[in-house]
């Protein structure tokens, strides 16, 4: 007698290589992602899976988040890795997020009008794209604020835009404060945030 052959599963999900090559994957297309599809963010028509973060970069993460979530007006609210629809075929994560209040919570994704802040951890595999992609990016899709974080040690890029102009037109942001030990800002709200107490 033999045995019967054991099921095998059709593995996990992995983008259409023939549409990466064409780039031509939309936001309409993430919102129909298989449930067992990785994190991914969508960068002019082609799918990138995110890497996993380090435990470094989700223990700021989640430090950040608990600090804002005690100190926020009560007309903002505080998000993570929720997608942020840039263009019709650009969606990024933000590591951490501050977003208008009156969304709606049964939304999954937002757009850069929903988003005040865009905060993003820098790991060793996103430097460039942290650094110089996402805050053009932010910047071009008009979210007012953004925050780079460097780890090791833990220190603070806070950044707003402002009124230079890249060289296709587009608003960039200025550095706004910077600091290893404590950062200071008017806007988005009134912050005095000591850097040790999102330093794991």
């Amino acid at each position: 007698m033999s045995a019967e052959p054991i099921p095998t599963s059709p593995g996990p999900w992995c983008p259409d290589p023939m549409r990466q090559q064409r780039a031509d994957y939309t936001l309409e297309d993430l919102r129909t992602l298989p449930d067992d599809a990785p994190r991914v963010e969508l960068v002019d028509g082609v799918i990138q899976v995110t890497p996993s973060p380090t435990l470094g970069h989700q223990d700021i993460s989640l430090l950040l988040a608990h600090w804002l979530l005690q100190h926020v007006p009560a007309d903002l609210r505080v998000v993570q890795a929720v997608g942020v629809g840039l263009s019709s075929n650009t969606s990024r994560q933000p590591d951490v997020l501050l977003r208008r209040a009156g969304v709606s919570p049964s939304r999954s994704s937002l757009r850069p009008s929903d988003v005040v802040l865009a905060v993003e951890i820098v790991s060793p595999g996103t430097r460039r794209i942290d650094r110089f992609a996402k805050p053009g990016e932010y910047a071009a899709a008009g979210i007012p604020f953004y925050w780079r974080i460097e780890q090791d040690p833990v220190h603070v890029y806070a950044y707003r835009i402002g009124d230079r102009v890249g060289p296709g037109g587009e608003r960039q942001y200025e550095l706004v404060a910077d600091g290893a030990d404590v950062i200071e800002l008017a806007e988005p709200f009134d912050i005095k945030l000591p850097i040790a107490e999102i330093t794991p």
